[in-house]
């Protein structure tokens, strides 16, 4: 294939005195996070305790890192890249929120700066913990609890939310809590499910004073209207544990067994970094507080294919209109983290088969090292037919099952799970899926209202709305790439389409940075090329094109701060010139934000994506209209992105994916002359006559 290209203007680093040996693109290790912890501490007196939301990566400059791992990869001396910190931290009860960045290799302070107001911080696990202490100890909401009337030794439950915004007294960073009970009947049960028992309080707590400075009321009637609590109407609890079922017993095991082990390797890169590389796949896998699982370096057989990938965002609005729900979207990964809230992931439940973890390094609000155990997955699964075709003259078959790469996290956001997998197979194919399940936020009712669904007696379930961003940085044979759909159109009728069956594909290049929409009824198919290689048997561009499913947008109108801060949920694809530190959908700091700096403001810039360094983010979701199914635990809603190769291998790339055999795979064999079609088969004589003759 051709390769002739121009080159973006990358930047050679001057020869650095290094004190650190990480690969660029590696994690924080544990002594990287104390020594940029000190480095911020030495700013100020020893009197002033600071409280740290991230200390991870400051990733490299692209202009700097490109030419590094290209030399990494064809072996030529690779240029000095300093390694740095990216550290945000509030001076502690105080609202006075801060970022700075450390040069670990020269071991300075870089900067420190003091963001504007309105600007908030994320959530932590010992905030949260420390506001839900708050709540359940003010007096004020005590003496709401008693009115309610419960059974001694009832055990509450609060569950602090992020608390939203809508313009109104929403300035201080506060956090709003919605409680529960545990069954009365078992309050000593930790695992007891106390969303089958939502109380009508609401504390609301201020997290520079750290005491609640309201209690809200919430409304259970078809109005805005709310009442004192009242003695409490005690339901029948609504348990998922398995110790609460009469579990079945007629299903049979089946094991995943590899007896030769897995076919993947997996090296490690000083103390935090990763290599994958399986099936001809070159993958570089890190790990941060924000976005959890990140993939750089992505390559099929060293062919460069994406630089990096990662969840960037995601919103889950609710609909109902009343307050305080009207608030209630939760920017799960800008308001508390993907990292933070990863799960310690176990053998035999999470993944199955031959498995490798992967660990990771945060820190707690402390700045201490937090080590995280196990909060990666990877491992193969069959995923069925990859290819296959029976010549039905001869009844010989050829066939080739389908192994796929599993690279796996789960995540836990209070009531709700998300297992999201980045998933490879041999076909250089790359799937992002995401599994919704857990358990629906709930809220007291008297009545059915039309939005929501009566889950439990009593009990709530808002409709809500699930929208993730995958950001995507393409680099299909380079990093100078553009954006294009395709689009299959009827032809008019005429004498070359008499009879109005024809229809050709038309390709539309998008030229400048904007929101688009997929249209099914047009078969729209979004397309990332490079045109400065092409493919050899029909010299077009290489490229890989785009399968997003189609979602309900944002139902939140245009005025609403909901569709001010979750920018990325109006369209299906945004396309954005690269800029370092672009990274997050929804904003850097999406707490209680107001919007204006997320990929839609971005968009707006209108610069040139042609044949440029360009960033692709493909908005998928579902409309969560909840059903009693859903409760007390949800079944996975699965939904996925595909990325598939156009026209950037020269045949299917599984032909040499070894055929599916009794030998190996030790299945039933059924025979294959129980199905046979009938055939005929034609010859040519020496005349030039043909025969024909049956092969039954």
């Amino acid at each position: 294939m051709s390769t002739e290209q121009a080159s973006l203007p990358f930047r050679s680093s001057n020869a650095l005195d290094s004190r650190v040996s990480s690969h660029p693109l590696s994690p924080l290790t544990a002594s990287e996070i104390t020594n940029a912890v000190q480095f911020v501490q030495s700013l100020y007196p020893t009197s002033t305790t600071l409280q740290y939301k991230a200390v991870t990566l400051q990733e490299p400059k692209k202009a700097e890192l490109v030419p590094y791992l290209d030399a990494e990869h064809n072996g030529s001396k690779k240029p000095s890249i300093e390694r740095k910190a990216f550290v945000c931290y509030y001076i502690r009860n105080t609202d006075k929120f801060h970022e700075a960045v450390v040069n670990l290799t020269r071991q300075r302070v870089e900067s420190n700066v003091r963001l504007g107001q309105g600007i908030h911080g994320p959530g932590d696990a010992e905030e949260i913990l420390l506001v839900e202490k708050i709540a359940l100890e003010d007096e004020g909401v005590q003496a709401e609890i008693a009115k309610l009337k419960l059974p001694k030794d009832t055990a509450i439950i609060s569950d602090p939310w992020i608390y939203g915004s809508d313009g109104v007294n929403d300035e201080q960073r506060m956090y709003q809590c919605f409680l529960y009970m545990r069954d009365p009947s078992d309050p000593s049960n930790p695992d007891s499910n106390h969303y089958a028992f939502p109380l009508t309080i609401s504390p609301v707590v201020d997290t520079v004073m750290s005491k609640v400075i309201r209690i809200d009321m919430l409304p259970t009637g078809l109005d805005h209207s709310v009442k004192e609590p009242q003695p409490f109407r005690i339901p029948q609890p609504n348990e998922y544990s398995p110790e609460h079922q009469d579990l079945r017993t007629d299903l049979k095991p089946l094991s995943v067994v590899q007896p030769e082990g897995a076919s993947f390797k997996v090296t490690e890169v000083g103390e935090t970094g990763r290599i994958l590389q399986w099936q001809k796949w070159f993958i570089r896998v890190g790990f941060n507080q924000r976005e959890g699982m990140v993939l750089y370096d992505v390559r099929y057989e060293d062919r460069n294919v994406f630089y990096r990938m990662a969840l960037s965002d995601m919103v889950i609005p609710y609909a109902d209109p009343r307050h305080p729900f009207h608030k209630k979207a939760a920017f799960d990964l800008g308001d508390t983290g993907a990292g933070g809230m990863a799960n310690n992931l176990k053998l035999g439940c999470d993944c199955l088969g031959s498995i490798h973890y992967l660990s990771a390094m945060l820190n707690n609000e402390k700045g201490e090292p937090w080590p995280m155990e196990n909060v990666v997955c990877i491992h193969e699964q069959d995923a069925g037919i990859g290819w296959k075709h029976t010549n039905y003259r001869t009844g010989t078959a050829a066939i080739v099952r389908s192994r796929e790469l599993v690279v796996q996290s789960i995540i836990t956001v209070a009531n709700y799970e998300y297992v999201m997998a980045f998933i490879f197979n041999q076909a250089g194919e790359v799937k992002y899926e995401v599994r919704a399940t857990g358990i629906v936020s709930t809220q007291p009712t008297d009545v059915e209202v039309p939005w929501g669904t009566i889950v439990h007696p009593g009990v709530l379930a808002a409709h809500h709305q699930h929208i993730f961003s995958l950001r995507i940085d393409p680099a299909i044979d380079g990093h100078l790439n553009r954006l294009v759909y395709e689009e299959a159109l009827p032809m008019p009728r005429s004498d070359f389409n008499p009879h109005g069956v024809g229809y050709s594909v038309v390709q539309t290049l998008v030229e400048e940075s904007s929101g688009l929409d997929i249209n099914i009824d047009r078969n729209r198919t979004f397309k990332i090329q490079n045109t400065s290689v092409r493919n050899p048997i029909n010299g077009k561009p290489v490229g890989y094109k785009i399968q997003a499913p189609p979602f309900q947008k944002l139902l939140a109108d245009a005025d609403s701060f909901h569709h001010k801060r979750a920018e990325f949920a109006d369209h299906n694809i945004y396309v954005t010139k690269y800029h370092d530190g672009e990274l997050y959908a929804g904003g850097k700091y999406t707490n209680q934000s107001r919007g204006g700096d997320g990929v839609r403001a971005w968009a707006n810039r209108k610069e040139n994506v042609t044949d440029t360094d360009l960033v692709v983010f493909v908005q998928f979701g579902l409309q969560h209209v909840t059903r009693v199914e859903d409760f007390p635990v949800m079944p996975c809603e699965i939904i996925q992105v595909v990325l598939k190769p156009v026209n950037f291998f020269d045949k299917n790339p599984a032909l040499d994916v070894p055929p599916s055999s009794q030998e190996i795979n030790q299945s039933t064999l059924l025979s294959s002359e129980e199905h046979h079609q009938p055939s005929l088969e034609a010859k040519v004589g020496k005349m030039g006559e043909v025969c024909c003759s049956s092969k039954l």
